[in-house]
């Protein structure tokens, strides 16, 4: 029992001396990314460097304890830093006191909301966030997080903002005033940062540049050139501090709190979901991972962290360095704490050009252009989505760019469900199949029979097209026609209305003298009929497995028909 509420009981107990080694030089390379990584992502969020580190050290340590992922690195991402700043900074001015404070109230906001989530097994509500949707966001906020650094790279002073087009509206108007310096320090730094990614890839080229950067602004003395450099970074563990709570500014902070919770949950889950497909030896469990991830923010806003959630990238260098588990981790947040002992000094001279490079790099390799390659190949309306959320999130804001794409993704459910699939089936010759004539060719298919199948629930959004459907296309068969056959294989469900439906339909086949036969009905909806006592109207009789057993016995039924007809005629000839 314990150990479905502490992960850590799992594997630690089996703990195999074998997996050591992976564990210490996954952590330990992993735990080298971090440092530039917390520091930059910081810069994203619009708080003091201190506050990436302090992120990147605590919440993957209560991750450690709680994470089903055995190789999931928990900390500060490009993304949830920018949605830190963009609404964050909506409500105070980005890295004063007051928006230092609301940035870790809202870490602990989303930790509550994720930890309730998981609680409650409330996982699934992530589905509502589309692939469409999570393209089209991914690579907004990639443009929004990549431009934003251009007034570090170029040196110059301009205003953050999540609106695409006054990024690039300022960005010109700064062109003239280029600090040459910083731009070819941070031009050289995304040149060596792709170069080694490509060919030395085991090399953590962020590591590498702000080494280099902060040797050639000590030894040049560059700073007096201009070039900005990230200053002070104050040293030692953070303390344990309880965050201000107010209802009125947790009000204001919740749509935002429960924004991130989603987005840092869908990013987690989607990379521990990939990572676990290579490994046969444990299960990510969604709900546990909220609980995880929750109290890896709540616990982290008591020593001053802000959002935190699962990195694609640390992940898959902490797989690809053979983590074997979560100890690896353990490792990461001590090499952090260890740079903050001893080693926060040594950044002072690290140019901010080199930071904006390290984002760059980053986020410009989260543009999307997989996913609307494969849309326009085969789904136009997802392609829609997709683009629709892009544009709201580039130009109007990421908040509103996420709901309109979750509302509009909601619509075209909605819509689809309301016109389902509907196939006019034929036989196969020489068989007992049955197959859409749409899609086959040389069925045969009788001029007396209809048999029709509807690819979906029977509900009340799409119970009036389903009996338009079987009306227009019975008027289509012509005056020949005897019998529908209603195929069911793929009618799984029925409400109220599809029942009300039905016996419209029933009614309808009646008044018109053509029988109504059903075929293929599965146990849950034969339940509903039953109940509802709908079995009646339409015969129990006139219910069957298949369709060509409806066809047999429409057959048998006809002969005897006729039959009957004869000897009718008979009788009355020999009365008269």
């Amino acid at each position: 029992m314990l150990k479905n509420i502490v992960p850590i009981l799992e594997w630690l107990p089996g703990y195999k001396k074998a997996w050591i080694k992976g564990d210490i030089g996954a952590g330990l390379t992993v735990g080298i990314m971090l440092i530039p990584q917390g520091i930059a992502y910081a810069m994203i969020a619009g708080l003091p460097p201190i506050y990436g580190l302090y992120t990147a050290m605590i919440p993957q340590l209560v991750y450690a304890v709680f994470g089903t992922s055995r190789q999931l690195a928990v900390g500060p991402v490009a993304m949830d830093s920018l949605i830190v700043a963009s609404g964050v900074g909506a409500i105070a001015a980005v890295g004063s006191e007051y928006f230092i404070f609301l940035a870790i109230l809202l870490a602990f906001m989303m930790g509550v909301i994720q930890l309730l989530f998981g609680v409650f097994r409330l996982g699934f509500l992530v589905n509502f966030l589309s692939k469409p949707v999570i393209s089209g966001f991914t690579s907004a906020a990639a443009l929004i997080i990549g431009l934003n650094q251009l007034k570090y790279l170029f040196g110059v002073q301009m205003p953050r903002s999540n609106q695409l087009q006054l990024i690039i509206y300022e960005a010109f108007k700064q062109i003239q005033h280029i600090n040459w310096p910083t731009f070819l320090i941070g031009a050289i730094g995304i040149i060596l940062i792709i170069f080694l990614k490509k060919r030395f890839n085991k090399i953590p080229g962020s590591l590498v540049v702000v080494v280099l950067g902060i040797l050639v602004v000590r030894l040049f003395h560059l700073e007096q050139y201009g070039v900005s450099i990230v200053g002070e970074i104050p040293q030692g563990l953070p303390s344990f501090k309880i965050p201000q709570f107010s209802w009125e500014i947790m009000e204001q902070l919740a749509p935002l709190g429960l924004t991130l919770a989603l987005i840092g949950f869908m990013e987690a889950i989607s990379v521990a979901k990939s990572i676990e497909a290579q490994h046969s030896d444990y299960k990510v469990d969604a709900n546990k991972e909220l609980i995880a991830l929750g109290l890896g923010n709540i616990v982290g806003s008591f020593f001053q962290s802000y959002s935190s959630t699962g990195g694609f990238s640390r992940t898959a260098v902490n797989n690809s360095n053979g983590a074997k588990t979560p100890l690896a981790a353990i490792f990461s947040a001590l090499v952090v704490a260890f740079t903050l002992l001893f080693l926060t000094p040594l950044f002072y001279y690290l140019p901010k050009a080199i930071i904006a490079s390290i984002i760059m790099v980053a986020v410009f390799g989260l543009l999307d252009f997989k996913v609307p390659n494969q849309l326009w190949k085969y789904t136009k309306r997802d392609l829609i989505i997709l683009n629709v959320t892009l544009i709201v999130t580039a130009t109007i804001g990421i908040k509103e760019g996420i709901m309109t794409g979750v509302i509009l993704s909601l619509v075209m459910l909605i819509y689809k469900t309301t016109k389902p699939h509907v196939a006019i089936l034929g036989r196969v010759p020489g068989t007992k199949m049955y197959r859409n004539i749409d899609r086959f060719d040389d069925l045969e298919v009788r001029d007396d029979v209809l048999v029709i199948r509807f690819d979906a629930q029977l509900h009340f959004a799409n119970s009036t097209y389903f009996k338009d459907t079987l009306i227009s296309e019975s008027i289509n068969k012509g005056p020949n026609l005897r019998l529908v056959i209603i195929n069911g294989k793929s009618l799984n469900s029925l409400d109220s209305s599809g029942i009300y439906v039905l016996k419209e339909v029933i009614d309808y086949f009646k008044s018109k003298n053509i029988k109504l036969y059903f075929c293929g009905l599965n146990g849950p909806v034969r339940d509903t009929l039953y109940k509802s006592e709908i079995i009646s109207d339409i015969g129990q009789e006139l219910c069957f497995l298949k369709t060509q057993d409806a066809i047999d016995a429409y057959e048998e039924n006809k002969n005897s028909e006729e039959i009957n007809v004869e000897n009718f005629k008979y009788v009355k000839q020999t009365n008269s």
